[in-house]
């Protein structure tokens, strides 16, 4: 009865709006604010979504492309041979050093005198440095984090240990030690423990960790390496050791190497009534009684106990006299050709050498050496 009456009152609901019975019509304008407000809601929305994604990107862009620095902490790099200049910014930023590439580059176009000075090795530097102070630093051996050190042709593996223990600190008695352990180093069986000869005479990296086998077998390895290199049959290794070592201790210069492997070929080849199969180093010789000289003494010489006194044996000496490089080693497999069976250094100090066939010739050419000696009395010939 109620809702009847209602309905007579107020009439039905509003055919226009949709409005219920007895309300008066809603205006227009409430209608439209609410679909502006939701309009805005979705705008807003967006933006602050696009604004999540790109703020990190425009701050970067904003913001500069190298650390403030000093940096902190300390990370290990590893600068490559051959690396160019943007190979050495990538592996800095990887390293989390320089901020970007960009820096590092312009940072080494713009100090050029101190990036020629970039070295490979691994070096020790600090993150989030100031692009210009890691160039500084790597451009500072005293920053590398591990030990180079150069071994020259013709030494002895007694100095060797001594350049290694002095390079790396690790104790002397070490690598005395080290060098019985022929197995753990690598040894060809044919040097029969000894590992004259394979050291082989190069400039090496060592890391702060590493001990004297370890730095040794790296030079055994790399004797052996060459040895590959120059298509040396293993079984033939230990006979060219032996020659390149005496070669190296013999050449007056690099260019005499291959004429004197030539003189002790033929002399072990072509032996003649003066040679008789006697190679006559000297330097075996001086080896054999531990004593760094140009010439043994006579005593020296007579010496038969000496198995390196090739004054007197006949043939190879029982094992290398030094560690040769691969220009003697190289010239021990490639002898020049000749029928010299002679050689004199006549000048130690500028390395002049002459060769004869004859030991007429020869004998000459020896007066000439001695004269030298007479003439330089401190010289220790």
């Amino acid at each position: 009865m109620t809702q009847r009456l209602d309905q007579e009152i107020f009439g039905g609901a509003n055919p226009t709006t949709g409005e219920p019975p007895g309300r008066p019509p809603r205006p227009r304008f409430f209608s439209n604010l609410a679909a502006l407000l939701l309009s805005l809601a979705v705008v807003l929305g967006g933006a602050y979504g696009l604004y999540r994604v790109a703020a990190p990107a425009i701050s970067d862009f904003v913001a500069t492309d190298d650390y403030p620095g000093p940096g902190s902490g300390e990370v290990e790099v590893v600068i490559k041979e051959g690396d160019s200049g943007r190979a050495i910014a990538a592996t800095l930023v990887r390293a989390g050093v320089v901020k970007t590439s960009s820096a590092f580059v312009q940072a080494s176009s713009d100090n050029a005198d101190i990036a020629e000075k970039l070295q490979p090795g691994t070096y020790t530097l600090l993150k989030e440095m100031k692009a210009s102070d890691a160039l500084t630093m790597l451009a500072d051996p005293k920053n590398r984090s591990v030990k180079r050190v150069t071994i020259p042709e013709g030494l002895w593996a007694s100095e060797i240990y001594e350049r290694l223990s002095k390079g790396t600190k690790v104790p002397l008695k070490d690598y005395v030690a080290a060098a019985k352990d022929t197995k753990t180093l690598g040894l060809p069986a044919a040097a029969k423990g000894n590992v004259e000869g394979w050291l082989f005479p190069e400039t090496y990296e060592f890391g702060p960790k590493d001990t004297a086998a370890q730095q040794l077998k790296v030079l055994v390895d790399q004797a052996k390496k060459v040895m590959t290199s120059e298509k040396i049959p293993e079984s033939k290794w230990q006979e060219t050791m032996i020659m390149a070592s005496i070669i190296e201790s013999e050449a007056g210069s690099s260019s005499d190497r291959r004429k004197v492997s030539r003189v002790f070929w033929n002399r072990l080849e072509q032996p003649t009534a003066e040679t008789v199969g006697l190679l006559q180093s000297d330097a075996t010789v001086s080896y054999g009684a531990k004593r760094r000289a140009v010439a043994p003494t006579q005593a020296e010489i007579d010496d038969s106990s000496n198995p390196y006194n090739t004054r007197i044996h006949k043939g190879m000496p029982p094992g290398p006299i030094s560690n040769p490089g691969k220009d003697s080693i190289d010239a021990a497999v490639n002898p020049a050709k000749g029928d010299w069976l002679y050689f004199v250094t006549v000048n130690p100090d500028t390395g002049e050498t002459k060769f004869s066939e004859t030991h007429e010739q020869f004998l000459k050419d020896a007066e000439e050496f001695r004269q030298w000696c007479a003439d330089n009395p401190k010289a220790k010939c």
